[in-house]
């Protein structure tokens, strides 16, 4: 065999073994319908204690009852967090009384500056129903390990930062059990009819 059809070879070789890991990884998640993985789903998601928007504590019980929504970000986040806040709210319109019947959060991953008054004051652009929820350090690195959420501060040039961070939404049932990522890119009420499964 020629070096050529060797090297050649060996790429098709990595390839597939990157595509097959990829795929792996999306079966842990969920099956080909969409339904969680029971395996998976108890590995996500856990007792936590907050302080929300409002500066008043937060724990996991307070939303037992109702299915949530988690959303891990920031509020200097340029993109990401600003589009998936819009594409959450746009869906509680869309339930319209029924979002009393479920609740979102958006847990912070920028401790050093998102201040429950800097939370309340981002989230006043989007749905009421969104709770901006905060903690020391040490309380958002617990949440996030426990709903395996990666994030990390990035230097800029000019001496600022910003954070690379999960952009998942988690949907929870009212038990707080972990369902499965939740999808925002498809009509808003598509995205309410799947969330009025789990009242």
């Amino acid at each position: 065999m020629n070096p050529r059809t060797t090297r050649l070879l060996l790429v098709l070789s990595a390839f597939v073994a990157g595509l097959l890991l990829c795929f792996s990884v999306v079966l842990l998640v969920t099956d080909r319908g969409g339904a969680p993985i029971i395996a998976a789903s108890s590995q996500v998601g856990g007792p936590f204690r907050l302080t929300d928007q409002n500066g008043k504590a937060i724990t996991d019980a307070d939303l037992k009852g109702h299915p949530f929504l988690v959303f891990f970000g920031f509020t200097h986040c340029p993109d990401v967090c600003p589009t998936s806040l819009f594409e959450i709210s746009e869906i509680f319109d869309k339930l319209g009384s029924d979002a009393d019947k479920v609740n979102a959060l958006f847990i912070t991953v920028d401790p050093e500056r998102d201040t429950p008054a800097a939370l309340k004051d981002y989230l006043s652009s989007f749905n009421p129903r969104v709770i901006g929820v905060g903690g020391d350090a040490d309380a958002l690195a617990s949440v996030a390990k426990a709903y395996r959420v990666y994030y990390k501060k990035v230097p800029l040039k000019d001496g600022d930062y910003t954070m690379d961070h999960t952009a998942i939404v988690y949907l929870m049932d009212k038990n707080g059990r972990f369902v499965a990522p939740f999808s925002l890119k498809r009509r808003p009420e598509e995205a309410a009819a799947d969330l009025r499964r789990y009242f």
